[in-house]
């Protein structure tokens, strides 16, 4: 295996596995500090929603610690020639995001989980919403430093092609990045929104928790129904823009585009073939890529023909990538609306199936962010830099392909406990239930 095939499989893993974490922990953040803020204000219900949402937050919290501090190292240890030429650039994010996000998040969770009784209150209110601001804080510094990535700014070739930092607000300010942070926010809350509801439908197919098990039915069908539209438009219109206009190859790669057409048309589905150069049994809607590309139903959009073979992303697993996030992030506009209906009829409670149907989709808005991240980050290559360095220009050059396998095993052993242990500790939380773990003490981990 080659040594760059073996490092980027490797920091592959680890992120994807880590990435599990900070979906959860962005999802749920503004349930926790809403219903904190409820129970300050007396409302008992909220303070044992609270308590119960503060927990699974909490289990998701540590685990997205110890799952991504291997990340922080592997910049050193496999991509050690990308972190020396652009770290000045990178490394700002980055930092921002340890001293000011992460410490935010981490010290006030720690109020937030022994601080009742303690404090005041307001504090303990104040204190969700510092965790609630923490936990976005830090999602945007990282989706920053990696859409920089995606369209390097603010930034100078300086001696030996070292890359230099010229303006830390044009990294951080730049439309490329708002837009793809926005879009990975609305992901994390169509999550964040589909699990409140799936548990709170378990507990009613389960007959338990009857009350509390509404008030999450209720606003996690009604959060996962707004983001799973906002996800589309306008923050996937916007991010799919920016695309076009800096990365049409990866554009080309995602909707399996081989020929250069006018007037091209849109595929729902098919299975790119690069050898022929050709999608197999497409189901196409004429013209309409032309439109959503550049607003024109005629415009021409280059295909991956208009570029060297040498420039082409892994197609297949691109444009797959790709179709999984699009074609799931419309069935989730399709469930959270029908689940909103029966809401306002007043019927969703009582309707297994639709029950079940929430309970069933919990799983799948984790495989729609992860399908997105691949779509973005495979269909960057052959760049880790969009432009400027190819990835096979940043890795280690001491590094053995042998000793990255051997590290890549060890992570998967070590990752699969983590995950069990994971798996164990927020299962047992919601079996105990929001009110049974209520009476188990500040935290279970």
């Amino acid at each position: 295996m080659d040594v760059v095939i073996a490092d980027r499989l490797q920091f592959a893993f680890t992120v994807m596995f880590h990435y599990l974490f900070p979906i959860t922990t962005m999802g749920l953040a503004p349930f926790v500090a809403l219903y904190t803020i409820e129970a300050a204000r007396g409302d008992r219900d909220a303070a044992v929603a609270a308590a119960f949402w503060t927990k699974i937050f909490a289990i998701n919290f540590a685990l997205g610690v110890v799952t991504g501090i291997p990340m922080e190292f592997q910049f050193g240890t496999n991509w050690a020639a990308f972190s020396a030429k652009s770290g000045s650039v990178i490394g700002q994010p980055l930092a921002m995001e340890g001293v000011y996000a992460f410490f935010l998040e981490s010290i006030f969770l720690g109020v937030l989980l022994y601080g009742k009784g303690r404090v005041s209150p307001v504090l303990h209110a104040g204190s969700a919403v510092a965790v609630w601001l923490g936990s976005w804080l830090s999602g945007f510094f990282i989706v920053a430093t990696d859409a920089w990535m995606q369209h390097p700014v603010g930034y100078t070739m300086g001696a030996g092609g070292r890359i230099e930092l010229t303006s830390l607000p044009a990294v951080l300010l730049s439309p490329f990045a708002w837009w793809q942070y926005v879009h990975v926010l609305c992901g994390a809350m169509v999550a964040g929104g589909f699990v409140v509801a799936g548990i709170g439908a378990y507990y009613l197919l389960s007959r338990r928790e009857f009350a509390l098990a509404r008030r999450f039915v209720d606003a996690g069908v009604i959060v996962a129904l707004i983001f799973s539209v906002l996800a589309i438009f306008p923050t996937g219109d916007r991010n799919s823009a920016n695309v076009t206009q800096y990365q049409p190859i990866k554009l080309a790669a995602m909707e399996g585009l081989f020929a250069s057409t006018n007037g091209a048309p849109l595929a729902i589905i098919g299975m790119p073939d690069t050898r022929a150069q050709k999608l197999i049994d497409p189901v196409f809607v004429p013209d309409v890529l032309s439109f959503l590309a550049y607003g024109n139903f005629s415009a021409n959009v280059k295909g991956l023909d208009a570029y060297a073979t040498e420039l082409w992303p892994p197609v297949e697993l691109t444009y797959y990538a790709y179709h999984v996030m699009v074609g799931l992030g419309t069935i989730f506009v399709a469930i959270a609306a029908l689940c909103a209906l029966a809401l306002r009829r007043g019927r969703l409670f009582t309707l297994r199936p639709l029950l079940w149907l929430l309970l069933l989709v919990m799983p799948f808005p984790y495989i729609a962010n992860e399908a997105g991240w691949t779509a973005t980050e495979v269909g960057r290559q052959p760049w880790i830099i969009y432009g400027l360095m190819r990835t096979a220009q940043g890795i280690s050059p001491t590094v053995a392909t042998g000793e990255t396998i051997f590290t890549l095993i060890g992570f998967a052993g070590m990752y699969f406990l983590l995950g069990v242990l994971f798996l164990y500790l927020t299962l047992r939380e919601i079996a105990i239930g929001p009110r049974g773990s209520t009476a188990h003490g500040a935290v279970a981990i």
